[in-house]
């Protein structure tokens, strides 16, 4: 899985605090801002993995169509 988000790390206190711009639910924190950044990248699989077997199991059963989809922002 690849892709490009736009990552935003804050301190707050002695904590640093990520999310993903563009991925509602994608979030987390870390006591460094490189414990941060990897938390944010396992963060970011495991939101796009819940949101695909959401979507398969509510399209289950219906003729749908699946593909890869390309984006150049």
């Amino acid at each position: 899985m690849e892709g490009k988000f736009t990552a935003v790390f804050e301190k707050e206190g002695d904590w640093w605090i990520g999310y993903v711009e563009e991925l509602p639910g994608a979030n987390t924190q870390g006591k460094t801002l490189d414990e941060a950044r990897e938390n944010l990248k396992e963060a970011v699989i495991m939101v796009i993995e819940a949101n695909r077997e959401i979507s398969q199991q509510e399209s289950e059963g219906k003729d749908v169509v699946r593909e890869n989809l390309t984006v150049a922002a």
